[in-house]
């Protein structure tokens, strides 16, 4: 069974940076597309990065420049930097993966920026 786990989330003011941690088990992870959603309060669930098994990066376009998805296939962890955050970013951030044709979603983090 495969297992992410998210963390990192918090409350930062407009402008602040934030690093969001998945960490995941249960699946080869060095060859899995690894991705971060998001889901802003009263609002559908939207992509927001993700990140293929050879490290190529994807962005949502109100993230482009600001914020930036890496990998590290040693510890199972695919990361989330975000920098200059804006009260629109506030959302909680969830991790998912594809694998064996099932759809995987950790319980997500919260995150919250103040203006």
């Amino acid at each position: 069974q495969v297992h992410l786990v998210e963390s990192g989330g918090g409350l930062v003011q407009a402008g602040e940076s934030l690093r969001l941690r998945c960490s995941a088990s249960g699946l080869n992870f060095k060859i899995a597309t690894m991705a971060w959603y998001r889901q802003p309060p009263g609002k559908q669930r939207e992509l927001v990065a993700n990140i293929t098994s050879t490290g190529s990066p994807n962005y949502a376009d109100s993230v482009k420049g600001r914020f930036d998805i890496s990998r590290d296939n040693k510890w199972n962890t695919v990361f989330l930097q975000m920098n200059n955050l804006k009260p629109e970013d506030t959302a909680v951030y969830s991790c998912t993966t594809r694998w064996r044709s099932r759809d995987f979603w950790g319980r997500g983090t919260q995150v919250t920026v103040s203006s």
